[in-house]
């Protein structure tokens, strides 16, 4: 676990409380970690997701065909 001494403005400590209390977290970093777990999984672009990475994989491996024309083939 990383300790770190952060500055934050009224506004951000106002909503670290709310969500402490609202989730009935026992401290502040509680409630840091899920607001920033949520941003990650919500927020991140998909590319940084471990579990796209594991899908771009799969997805080559995957036996390919060799198509001529795409407008025919999918109408």
């Amino acid at each position: 676990m990383v300790k770190a001494i952060v500055d934050i403005n009224d506004e951000a400590n106002r909503v670290i409380n709310i969500v402490k209390a609202k989730e009935d977290l026992k401290d502040k970093s509680d409630a840091l970690n899920l607001i920033l777990t949520i941003y990650g999984r919500e927020i991140l672009e998909p590319e940084l997701r471990p579990e796209f990475i594991k899908e771009l994989l799969a997805a080559q491996k995957e036996k390919t065909i060799k198509v001529k024309d795409f407008s025919s083939r999918y109408k």
